[in-house]
């Protein structure tokens, strides 16, 4: 999976990870009433220097959850991307959009139709938009390039159907569980495994927090993150060594 800016079942760990991911389309009128379950931005660096800024937010709504993010990188006339994400309450995709704001204003659809997720991809030329399948169930989670709350969907899906709390700690399988993933902008898909690591203390802006460590393998890179418990296990860093990336929540 390509960064783009460098290349034992057990109950819910908390309340909402049922109701994490999303909706059909609805007019304005009817997502009333809304529920903030998230909400904020990471800076992210490479080799210490900032190089984009990601701000997200995550809404519950009727019939599921609404997951809205747009990545900045820096400059003057740095380009821009969008992405929303409407999932079901049980966490099916029911639509995925990705825009790319600068001149190009090339974008992409993801939707189900039956045993299939489709992709349509359009360029600013006009042409036909290209479509392409996946022969994916509707419960594959997207994790497109350069979204990292994308990642913390990810992380909760995981809490919530592999791991349970006992006497207040996070109890996980010893080994890790892999998902199907799909990567729109990159028009491919791929398996991935994530595995709770265990308990560290880490700086994030600054203060020393004591966070749950996890890692997440793809086909490309090792990625480790660091969760919450203690706030709605909130991602609040990441770190790629081999390509010295780090993703901070501000």
């Amino acid at each position: 999976m390509q960064s783009g800016f460098w290349a034992s079942r057990g109950r819910a760990v908390v309340p909402f990870l049922m109701v994490l991911l999303a909706i059909a389309p609805v007019s304005a009128k009817d997502r009333e009433p809304t529920q903030a379950v998230d909400s904020g931005s990471f800076g992210v660096f490479t080799n210490g220097r900032r190089v984009a800024t990601e701000t997200f937010s995550i809404e519950q709504v009727p019939g599921g959850s609404l997951v809205t993010a747009q990545v900045k990188t820096e400059g003057n006339n740095s380009p821009a991307q969008s992405a929303e994400l409407r999932l079901t309450a049980g966490g099916d995709l029911v639509r995925y959009e990705w825009r790319d704001l600068g001149p190009n204003k090339a974008s992409l659809v993801v939707t189900p139709n039956e045993q299939f997720l489709i992709e349509k991809v359009s360029t600013s030329n006009g042409d036909k938009p290209a479509e392409q399948p996946f022969l994916m169930p509707t419960s594959t989670m997207v994790l497109d390039n350069n979204f990292f709350v994308q990642r913390q969907l990810l992380v909760w899906r995981y809490l919530g159907s592999s791991c349970k709390q006992e006497e207040g700690k996070t109890q996980c399988p010893t080994t890790p569980a892999e998902f199907g993933v799909l990567v729109p902008q990159d028009r491919t898909s791929m398996r991935v495994s994530l595995q709770l690591v265990g308990r560290e203390k880490v700086k994030v802006g600054g203060t020393e927090r004591d966070l749950l460590r996890l890692t997440l393998k793809d086909d490309t890179n090792d990625w480790a993150l660091w969760v919450d418990d203690q706030n709605s296990f909130k991602l609040m860093r990441i770190v790629v060594a081999a390509n010295s990336t780090e993703v901070v929540r501000e």
